[in-house]
């Protein structure tokens, strides 16, 4: 009987449920993104996995006025490859720790160019320590860093750009003008919001340096003996950095150190915000979606007063009629929950397919988007059902009359 209410009066069925359709959609929309950001986040823009963290020379995550920023700049100091391997040689916290450096740079192979290409100077451990898989031949060698050769590992870009139909290894491109030997391809790793992660070559961070000295842009990377010992290992650092930069107790560090965890956690606070706001409109349109479907199953009760009287006289009891019109209340909220749940799918798939922000539908989002629509409509179905169940049957049958 309510599907079939429903079905005689679509259009005024349609407008009843508009509230409750942009509040589902909105609803479900939001939990999307958030949902397919938050595992884009854990899988693809950390590279440093549960274990891993970095020392930089600041770090910034949020917001950073103007000023503050200045002052980081004059407080703190280049990182140095004295204090690297300072911390290398007294750290026991730790299962590896590597160096890493980076700049732009213009590469090139015959009559192919790449402008603004990432190069990256790197110890020998910075392939485990990132988790940089290799899809051909292999990562760089001590013995290559101590020589200070030419090769290069280079990303899935240069290599579908370079060398589409042809095998890379050994191959010689140009990086600023200075020859060097392809020995390993890098893993595709896609994009972080429309920004390719392939694009790259990497050198042994010996060659970075004599090209471009040691002086700049320098930053560690570690990973801990094992995840029970993580924020040992970052205290350890820690302290071996403020040791040797001299530094008293309680004066702030004048470096950085961060891990997954911290940039889960700002992106969590980020994400939470983004939910609340959510929160916030998706209840004014349910409310606003309550309070058109009591106003409507108030018409409706009183369009079937005459149906009421007819039913209490043959039996009907109070339980009945208020079961009846609360089911017809759930049931139209609940389609307007489906509804928006089609639409939210729809809207999802577009975000995927024409934006770099990646989406992902949660089945939870579905099951709280229509859970909370039929709630909605049973609670505000309450007052026209009791209305109903009270009618006194004489009086409702003389009514249409």
């Amino acid at each position: 009987m309510a599907v079939g209410s429903l079905r005689s009066s679509k259009l005024r069925s349609f407008l009843t449920l508009l509230g409750i359709i942009l509040a589902t959609t909105t609803l479900i929309a939001v939990m999307s993104v958030i949902h397919g950001m938050d595992r884009y986040i854990a899988e693809t823009v950390s590279d440093m996995g549960a274990d891993g963290f970095r020392v930089e020379r600041f770090v910034m995550m949020g917001h950073v006025d103007t000023k503050k920023f200045i002052e980081m700049l004059k407080r703190n100091p280049q990182l140095r490859q004295e204090e690297f391997e300072f911390v290398k040689s007294k750290a026991t916290m730790v299962s590896a720790i590597g160096m890493q450096t980076g700049r732009r740079a213009r590469v090139h192979y015959g009559k192919e160019i790449i402008e603004d290409c990432r190069l990256t100077g790197a110890s020998t451990n910075i392939g485990a320590i990132t988790n940089v898989q290799m899809a051909l031949g292999r990562f760089l060698t001590d013995a290559e860093d101590r020589r200070r050769l030419a090769v290069a590992v280079i990303g899935d870009d240069l290599k579908e750009r370079f060398f589409p139909n042809v095998d890379p290894l050994g191959k010689v491109i140009s990086v600023q003008g200075r020859p060097f030997e392809v020995v390993g391809v890098a893993k595709k790793m896609g994009s972080v919001f429309g920004m390719s992660r392939d694009t790259f070559v990497m050198i042994p961070i010996q060659t970075y340096f004599k090209m471009y000295g040691a002086r700049l842009g320098m930053g560690f990377a570690a990973k801990a003996i094992d995840r029970m010992h993580f924020y040992q290992a970052q205290d350890e650092i820690r302290a071996l950095m403020r040791s040797w930069r001299h530094l008293r107790p309680g004066q702030e560090d004048n470096f950085g150190i961060f891990s997954s965890d911290a940039l889960v956690e700002r992106w969590d606070q980020l994400t939470g915000a983004i939910a609340a706001t959510a929160v916030a409109v998706v209840s004014v349109f349910m409310l606003v979606g309550g309070i058109v479907i009591m106003n409507i199953m108030m018409a409706v009760v009183t369009e079937r007063t005459h149906e009421i009287g007819i039913r209490k006289s043959v039996g009907a009891r109070r339980s009945d009629i208020l079961r009846q019109f609360l089911v017809e209340s759930s049931t139209l909220a609940a389609a307007g929950g489906l509804i928006g749940v089609l639409l939210a799918w729809v809207i999802t798939m577009a975000v995927n397919n024409m934006t770099p922000v990646p989406a992902a539908m949660p089945m939870s989002a579905v099951v709280l988007g229509v859970g909370l629509s039929a709630t909605v409509g049973l609670f505000f179905g309450i007052y026209p059902a009791r209305a109903a169940a009270k009618m006194d049957p004489i009086e409702a049958l003389r009514w249409e009359k």
